[in-house]
């Protein structure tokens, strides 16, 4: 079941996501994410799911720090933890076209093609 939400959830300005890590880093954690199947690779773009959104902004400065841009963030559902509690879950789409990472070739062998929620929602 599908919810209508009407949050404005814009990110802050792309000048002011500074890249305040490395880029060895950065990919290490997107590819902890990889495995853990909350980011998968679809076509030409990166798609993060979760459910904290404090995740989502670490999403961002990674893909900043790798030189890619973070497309969209939306609320694409509401999932239940547990019997009496609901939590938003939360999609990033970035784009990462720059040659000096390989992250599409570590989620081709480590990855799927299914994020973690996708069987909740």
């Amino acid at each position: 079941m599908k919810f209508q939400i009407s949050y404005d959830l814009s990110l802050p300005k792309v000048e002011s996501i500074e890249a305040n890590m490395l880029p060895p880093e950065a990919q290490k954690k997107m590819q902890c994410w990889i495995r853990s199947r909350h980011l998968i690779c679809s076509g030409n773009f990166f798609v993060f799911e979760t459910v904290d959104y404090s995740a989502v902004e670490r999403f961002s400065k990674c893909v900043a720090a790798l030189g890619g841009t973070v497309i969209s963030v939306d609320q694409i559902d509401k999932i239940w933890m547990g019997d009496h509690r609901q939590v938003i879950l939360y999609q990033a789409k970035a784009s990462l076209h720059t040659p000096c990472h390989n992250l599409k070739q570590y989620w081709l062998k480590y990855g799927g093609f299914r994020t973690r929620f996708d069987g909740q929602a």
